[in-house]
């Protein structure tokens, strides 16, 4: 044997004990001559050669095999024997039991002890869906009734009342006042101012009424006769006109003629008419021919109805003293609004001096364009200074309204479906206040 292998022994058997010194071995274990070393002298000189690998910790590779297995985390295997038990007296530096903790557990409730109850839930769950925050509602607690004590009725409480039924409007009030005038009715149709729609509104409001069942008589004072051709009377071929009526006393059944629309009649115009205003001046109570053809008539007429001329002459005035009630057409423009003044006070010196049962009956808006302002201006201010007496119906401006005279007819032949036809009917009722209650 080598002379220097106990010096290489010697040295090993250093290394080992320090290396059980740092894995926790005792200093006894590690300097005790009487522990028996069980390594070769291989294993010994291979340590004293490299001393450097023998001093490191031992590491647990999971890649080396020869790594060793007591190194390794996960424990032992199910073929490795199990570690004993850890000694609670043992005062080295490795792992020690956990102790129990000294707060003492939670006791059980009791069985007989109430649930508290669950606490409430949160008033909006936010939820984030699709990378935006919704606020969903949460779901109300269910509230367990059957616990709580019912409240019996009190003895003096009064029983509930059923609702009372929703009356509907009085009828009454949404009735023309001019409904309820007794029949025989005459209305002059009367304006100062031209073109405000006073000859298409005698025709077709007497059209109208004539629909309704009314006996009907339509008497043309404008020298223009636009209320003869409008209803399709040619002039030229007429014996007698309102004309011979009034100057030379005429009875009015001699003038009057029929038209396409049943239960009306009409007593037409002529050109002569336009000198009636000079040769009436010398003749005594000029202003009153008119009212006495009329009331040779009797009841022959429901309505009567007289186009008076845009003028405040001896025609007019004529119109206005053979007449029960006036009905006064106004446009919805502003120059209609400057004559409506002093129409009224000439209709005051008629009511005053010759006709004391006059009245202003109606006011009808005609022209109605519902586009401009200015029409609901006037129509606004109309109503608030007339009231009740403006008729709730206003004649649209329609250019049917305006065909229909050159073709002879009133609107409700010529176009029974337009909005003419359908305003001037609705105006017959509103005025007349329905169909005619006949007896016998």
């Amino acid at each position: 044997m080598d002379s220097n292998q106990p010096d290489t022994a010697s040295r090993g058997r250093a290394l080992f004990d320090q290396l059980r010194a740092l894995r926790g071995g005792t200093e006894s274990e590690a300097t005790d001559p009487a522990t028996p070393d069980l390594r070769s002298a291989a294993d010994l000189q291979d340590v004293a050669d490299h001393p450097e690998e023998a001093a490191a910790p031992d590491v647990f590779d999971p890649e080396n095999p020869d790594s060793p297995k007591s190194l390794d985390p996960a424990g032992p295997t199910s073929h490795d024997e199990p570690a004993a038990p850890p000694d609670p007296a043992d005062t080295s530096d490795g792992p020690r039991p956990l102790e129990p903790s000294s707060a003492s557990p939670s006791p059980a409730p009791a069985p007989d002890s109430p649930v508290p109850p669950p606490p409430p839930p949160a008033p909006l769950a936010e939820v984030v869906e699709a990378g935006a925050l919704a606020q969903v509602p949460a779901p109300s607690p269910e509230i367990d009734l059957t616990d709580a004590p019912s409240t019996p009725p009190a003895e003096d409480a009064a029983p509930l009342s059923a609702p009372s039924p929703v009356k509907p409007p009085d009828a009454s009030k949404l009735r023309h006042p001019a409904a309820d005038l007794p029949l025989p009715r005459i209305l002059a149709i009367a304006n100062q101012k031209g073109g405000v729609g006073k000859t298409t509104t005698t025709v077709n409001l007497g059209a109208a009424l004539a629909e309704l069942g009314y006996r009907t008589l339509v008497v043309d004072l404008d020298p223009q006769g636009n209320a003869t051709t409008g209803l399709g009377i040619n002039a030229r071929n007429l014996e007698h006109s309102i004309y011979d009526v009034l100057m030379h006393e005429l009875p009015l059944d001699e003038c009057v003629e029929p038209t396409s629309v049943r239960n009306l009649f009409v007593a037409p115009a002529t050109i002569d008419l336009a000198g009636a205003e000079i040769e009436l001046v010398p003749v005594f109570s000029r202003e009153l021919r008119l009212r006495r053809a009329l009331a040779e008539t009797g009841d022959a007429y429901e309505f009567t109805l007289i186009d008076c001329p845009p003028s405040l002459g001896l025609l007019t005035v004529n119109g206005l003293a053979a007449a029960t009630e006036v009905v006064v057409p106004i446009q919805c423009e502003y120059y209609a609004l400057e004559g409506l003044s002093q129409l009224l006070r000439n209709v005051n010196l008629v009511q005053s001096n010759l006709n004391p049962p006059l009245l202003l009956s109606a006011i009808i808006l005609t022209m109605y364009d519902a586009r401009t302002k200015l029409a609901d201006q006037v129509a606004g201010e109309v109503r608030e200074h007339f009231g009740a007496r403006v008729c709730r119906h206003v004649v649209p401006r329609t250019v049917r309204l305006s065909e229909a005279p050159s073709f002879g007819q009133p609107i409700i032949v010529f176009d029974s479906s337009s909005r003419g036809a359908l305003a001037y009917r609705e105006l017959a009722k509103e005025v007349s206040g329905g169909a005619p209650q006949r007896v016998g």
